[in-house]
C-alpha cells in the first residue's frame, strides 16, 4: 500500500471534515494508499511544503500557491477543492446599526482585517463596487484574527475582514446578532487547492489520481451526511466535542457556499477553471504580496483528475445538484 503525506493547512476544524470521513470510511485504502494527515501552520507553510517534496499532497490556499511561486517554488495544484475564496466581512448588529447586506453598506464605515490575503480581497469587493475610496480599510494588525475580533466586540471598527462563521462564532459566544459578506459571493477567485509537488505527481500518477478519487467521495458523502463528517473530525480532535455546532456550520457553508458552482456542475469535482486563476493572479500583482512573477496558468493541472470516475465526472448528480444552479 501506497504511503501518501498529508499537509493540512491548520489544525482540524469543520472545513477538514472530508478528509477525515474520507479516511475513516476507507475510501483511501479502497484506492489502495495510506493517507498520513500532517497538522498545518497556515497555507503559504503547507504550500511551501508540498513544493520541497516535503509533503506529498497539500491543502493550501490558491494565493499561497501564486505567492509561493513568486518566490521561486513550484506548487502544483492538481485540484481545486473550494471554487469560492473563505474570506468573509463580518459585523455585529448592534455595533453596525443594521442588517449588513451588501458590500456598498460599507462606504463611510471603519473595517479591519484579519490577514494580508483577506485585505486585498476585501480590497477589490470594494473598488468592484465603487466604495473603495470611501471605506476606511485598515492596515493588517499584527496581532491578528483575536486582536481584530476584539475591536469589533468593543465597537472601535465596523466591521472585520475574515472568514467564512467568524460572525457566526460571536454570535454564539457572546449572544449578539452577527451578519456576514461572503467575498466569494462578488469575487470569482479559488479558496482551497489541493497541491503536490511536480516530481512527485509524474512519477506517482496512479496515487494523486487515486487520492483525488478518494477525496471526491469523501466530499461527496460529507455532503450526504454532515453529522457523520463532524463526527469523523471529532474522533482525530477530542477538543473539537464543545465546538460540535460551529465545525459543522463551517463544513455546511464550505459544502453550501464555496465548494459547488456551475462550472463544478458541469466539470466535474476538483476541476480547474483558468480564468478563477488568472483574475486571482491580477489581484495579487496588483499588491506587494508577490515577491517576483508568477503565470498563473502554470500553476495548476487538471491531468490528475479522473473525469471517467462517477464521483468526479457526475459530482453534482452524486451530491443531488446536477440540475442548474444559480451560484457564480
Amino acid at each position: 500500500m501506497k504511503t501518501v503525506t498529508f499537509q493540512l493547512n491548520w489544525e482540524p476544524n469543520g472545513f477538514q471534515a472530508p478528509y477525515f470521513l474520507a479516511r475513516s470510511r476507507g475510501f483511501y485504502e479502497e484506492e489502495g494508499i495510506d493517507v498520513a494527515f500532517v497538522e498545518g501552520h497556515g497555507s503559504p507553510f503547507a504550500a511551501e511544503q508540498a513544493a520541497r517534496g516535503r509533503a506529498d499532497v497539500a491543502l493550501a490556499g490558491a494565493s499561497a500557491v501564486l505567492a509561493k511561486q513568486s518566490e521561486g517554488f513550484e506548487p502544483l495544484a492538481v485540484a481545486a477543492v473550494t471554487k469560492k475564496t473563505p474570506a468573509a466581512i463580518y459585523t455585529l448588529r448592534d455595533v453596525f446599526g443594521e442588517p449588513l447586506e451588501r458590500p456598498e453598506q460599507l462606504a463611510g464605515r471603519t473595517v479591519a482585517p484579519s490577514a494580508t490575503k483577506t485585505r486585498i480581497l476585501a480590497a477589490q469587493l470594494f473598488e468592484n463596487v465603487g466604495v473603495r475610496d470611501r471605506v476606511e480599510l485598515l492596515p493588517v494588525d499584527p496581532n491578528t484574527h483575536h486582536r481584530v475580533q476584539h475591536k469589533l466586540l468593543d465597537g472601535t471598527v465596523d466591521a472585520a475582514v475574515g472568514v467564512v462563521t467568524n460572525g457566526v462564532e460571536l454570535e454564539r459566544e457572546y449572544d449578539r446578532a452577527a451578519d456576514e459578506l461572503h467575498v466569494g459571493d462578488y469575487l470569482g477567485v479559488y479558496g482551497m487547492t489541493l497541491a503536490t509537488n511536480r516530481t512527485f505527481a509524474s512519477e506517482n500518477a496512479d496515487a494523486v489520481r487515486s487520492f483525488l478519487r478518494a477525496t471526491a467521495r469523501g466530499w461527496a458523502a460529507a455532503t450526504d451526511d454532515p453529522e457523520a463528517a463532524i463526527e469523523a473530525l471529532v474522533a482525530r480532535n477530542a477538543t473539537l466535542e464543545r465546538r460540535r455546532p460551529i465545525e459543522t456550520r463551517k463544513f455546511e457553508v464550505a459544502a453550501e457556499k464555496l465548494q459547488f458552482t456551475d462550472h463544478v456542475r458541469t466539470a466535474g469535482w476538483g476541476a480547474h477553471d483558468g480564468d478563477r486563476w488568472r483574475r486571482l493572479g491580477t489581484m495579487l500583482s496588483a499588491t506587494d504580496l508577490l515577491d517576483g512573477p508568477i503565470d498563473p496558468d502554470a500553476a495548476w493541472t487538471n491531468e490528475y483528475l479522473d473525469g471517467d470516475a462517477d464521483v468526479i465526472g457526475r459530482y453534482a448528480d452524486r451530491i443531488g445538484r446536477g440540475r442548474r444552479v444559480t451560484e457564480g
